[in-house]
């Protein structure tokens, strides 16, 4: 009788670590937050240098052409298997500008001009938000799952001269709407450490790009679209929390 009881004590340490290996990933009510390694989303308009002419193109909205960015990423498990996302990020830079000075002359030995440093400032931001559904596997701790997503960015350059040349502030603006259906895999090492990667099988993604070169003219504008099938891999790390 001793011997069972002392099987059943040894017995329970070990039912315990399987159990908690059943569980090991997300369930209701919990927070994730994870690093992401994609492309670059975000737009900037440049604002129009002093010319005789304007031309513009549209922001190029092919994930192949962007550069791979980091950025972060949250979500909520509203339910066991339903998860909210929300990521996104923000940059605004300034560049303060110099006035420009005359030179003395053309020839030879003559101080040369300085010509004026432009004043500047960029801002750029972009959201996005979406809904995933995960389907557990027969591998502890592995996931797949597949949602949707929706996002926005937006980036703006504004540029004004102080000299005898400039004709006022430019202004350059872009902006994205884009719309992905998505698919991925997390595999939890832990039950609060997860790697993962995904891929969009899906994504549209509209761009709208304009300069207004001077105060009183009017804009010029350019447009946009793209379709993109097996767009936007990423691979992420993240902490369940």
């Amino acid at each position: 009788m001793k011997i069972k009881k002392l099987l059943i004590l040894a017995a329970l340490p070990m039912i315990g670590l399987a159990a908690n290996a059943q569980e090991k990933g997300p369930q209701k009510n919990d927070f994730t937050v994870a690093a992401t390694l994609s492309y670059n989303n975000s737009v900037m308009g440049e604002a129009a240098g002093r010319s005789s002419s304007y031309k513009l193109e549209a922001a190029s909205t092919n994930w192949n052409d962007k550069n791979l960015s980091v950025g972060i990423e949250g979500g909520w498990f509203f339910l066991d298997e339903w998860k909210l996302v929300l990521g996104g990020g923000m940059n605004i830079s300034k560049r303060p500008g110099c006035v420009g000075l005359p030179g003395s002359g053309y020839e030879y030995g003559d101080v040369p001009e300085y010509q004026a440093v432009d004043d500047e400032t960029f801002v750029q931001f972009n959201v996005y938000t979406g809904v995933d559904r995960y389907f557990k596997t027969k591998v502890d701790g592995l996931y797949l799952y597949a949602g949707a997503r929706i996002g926005y960015a937006y980036g703006r350059n504004s540029s004004y001269t102080d000299d005898e040349y400039s004709m006022g502030k430019s202004i350059g603006e872009a902006f994205n709407i884009r719309g992905a259906l998505t698919g991925g895999v997390e595999y939890y090492i832990t039950d609060g450490l997860f790697v993962g990667a995904q891929v969009d099988p899906f994504a549209y993604t509209y761009n709208s790009t304009l300069i207004k070169p001077q105060a009183g003219l009017s804009n010029l504008q350019a447009k946009n679209h793209n379709f993109g099938i097996l767009a936007a891999p990423t691979i992420k790390i993240g902490f369940k929390f």
